[in-house]
């Protein structure tokens, strides 16, 4: 009010404006030049603010948000973490160090040169990453202040890691070949496979996929004591939380893409259940028997009277064969994608549903003692997703082996949820490692005869 009334003594009503249309003019004017001479500067402290507050935020590309220049992209997801390095990339195994140059971010540098990442797609399980070897992405602020390279590569790469649980079929395709597959398809096979903690019997027993998304010999990277550059390279695998599953809503695939492209690296005939089977004699479809995969076991989680299970699933109209799944996966392919109906114990052998056609009917037997969470969420959820028609079967207590090694009122029978309370360890000892199946024929029946309706409607 003060600085009002001393303005109002001083200069007429018309001046005052004058005078105030004049202040606004060259306060904007002052305004505007700081903006543009502070912009870089400014802009930089804002990223790195940004980045401090927001370390894990998915998607962030560090510098592309100032400069719209080539930076590594980190993604940190409870799942899984990978770097996407789009420019100069230096890869030195002996060290597992990969190198880059920015001066884009001189500032965000100087605080955070360095990301570690272990390149394996289940972080959240410790005893997973305690056998995945860590890698230093680290960037410099200049190219001098890089190794020299001593073998050049045109192509992007991408580095992974067969640590963890590769080597058990399941986690092979939900933690390793799955993430590939999305990672990888996107280069059209111009693509390098660096693979760290390595085992040569694996990529032997996968050559058929890895050849059809990479066009080039694998490197064994670890002692690798060249400095290998790459335009591109992508460090850990992309992978979407669940399990034996593709996320259409995240990709411009989805697991169906992904049977269709096992089908071509098996060269596996069969796309839709009840088809190709060779009807001759003018028989129509619905004439044709289906084909029964019994999935075998050997030392756990095993069925102990298979011949009444066949002998039942003959009566009902089923062809049956009864395999135990092994290391020679095209001929593994082969069967399954032969056959309409696919049963079996949980285990990781039931992960070869990848491999049936379309609208088959896969039936899951869950073992006693509360294993219908993980059943369902390793293969029960993940099956719906490749279109297939899912039956689970909870066996009672008579139909276990458990009944003959423990009194009828111990803990294990008449209590699992105590025993879940102590643990996986506890629980899978008792109820996955030492316990085998005695179907009731009886009671079974009815999955197989929902399994012929669900057949022939569907076709």
């Amino acid at each position: 009010m003060l600085y009002d009334s001393i303005l109002a003594r001083s200069f007429s009503k018309h001046e005052q404006k004058k005078m105030g249309y004049g202040a606004l003019m060259g306060c904007l004017f002052i305004a505007f030049s700081f903006s543009i001479m502070l912009k870089p500067h400014l802009g930089r402290h804002f990223l790195a603010l940004n980045l401090r507050l927001f370390p894990r935020a998915s998607g962030i590309k560090m510098a592309d948000i100032i400069t719209k220049k080539p930076t590594p992209a980190c993604n940190w997801m409870d799942w899984t973490d990978f770097c996407d390095i789009d420019m100069n990339v230096r890869i030195h195994g002996e060290s597992s160090s990969v190198m880059f140059a920015s001066t884009d971010m001189e500032e965000h540098l100087e605080r955070n040169s360095t990301w570690k990442i272990k390149p394996y797609a289940r972080k959240q399980d410790a005893n997973a990453m305690k056998n995945t070897r860590e890698w230093s992405v680290k960037a410099a602020k200049s190219p001098q202040k890089l190794p020299q390279c001593t073998q050049n590569h045109s192509v992007p790469a991408i580095l992974f890691s067969l640590g963890g649980y590769a080597g058990n079929h399941f986690h092979d395709f939900t933690d390793v070949i799955i993430p590939l597959f999305i990672t990888a398809r996107k280069f059209n096979g111009e693509v390098q496979f660096l693979i760290t903690d390595s085992k040569s019997w694996w990529v032997l027993k996968y050559q058929a996929i890895l050849s059809k998304l990479s066009n080039y010999d694998i490197i064994y990277i670890d002692k690798e004591a060249q400095v290998l550059c790459f335009p591109h390279v992508i460090v850990g695998l992309k992978r979407d939380p669940k399990e034996l599953s593709i996320d259409s809503n995240n990709h411009s695939f989805s697991m169906k893409d992904f049977k269709e492209f096992l089908r071509s690296s098996y060269s596996l005939n069969r796309g839709r259940a009840m088809e190709n089977r060779g009807r001759g004699r003018g028989r129509k479809k619905w004439e044709i028997k289906p084909r029964l995969l019994i999935v075998a076991r050997r030392k756990t989680r095993s069925f102990t009277n298979t011949g009444e299970i066949i002998k039942m699933a003959k009566k009902l109209g089923f062809q049956v064969i009864v395999t135990e799944p092994d290391a020679n996966l095209k001929k593994v392919a082969e069967t399954v994608n032969s056959c309409d109906v696919m049963m079996g114990v949980h285990g990781a052998g039931l992960t070869n549903i990848v491999f049936l056609p379309e609208r088959s009917v896969f039936i899951q037997i869950v073992p006693f003692g509360g294993a219908e969470w993980v059943s369902t969420r390793f293969f029960g959820e993940p099956s719906k997703d490749m279109e297939l028609k899912y039956l689970g079967y909870d066996i009672s207590l008579k139909e276990s082996t458990l009944i003959q090694q423990y009194p009828k009122e111990h803990v294990v029978l008449r209590d699992p949820v105590a025993i879940q309370k102590q643990g996986w360890s506890a629980f899978k000892s008792i109820y996955f490692d030492n316990q085998n199946v005695k179907l009731d024929i009886n009671r079974f029946r009815p999955t197989l005869l929902k399994a012929l309706e669900l057949l022939h409607h569907s076709s």
